[in-house]
C-alpha cells in the first residue's frame, strides 16, 4: 500500500501544539536578582540602589 493509501483508509494524524513553558519561579529581570539587590555586581546604579534599599530597611529602627 502507499502512503496516500493509508490516509485514506485510516486518516490523518495532526500533532498537537506543544504547550508554553510555564514560570518554574526562575529570576527573569536582573533587578530582582540577590547580586544586584546587594550590589554585589559591581555596577554603580546597582551599588546605589543597594544603598536606598538599606536606608529603607532602617529608617523605622
Amino acid at each position: 500500500m502507499s502512503e496516500i493509501d493509508d490516509i485514506i483508509e485510516s486518516g490523518m494524524v495532526f500533532r498537537g501544539v506543544s504547550k508554553p513553558k510555564s514560570d518554574d519561579g526562575k529570576v527573569k529581570t536582573k533587578a530582582k536578582k540577590k547580586k544586584y539587590i546587594t550590589g554585589a555586581h559591581g555596577s554603580g546604579s546597582a551599588k546605589q540602589k543597594a544603598k536606598y534599599r538599606q536606608q529603607r530597611a532602617n529608617r523605622h529602627k
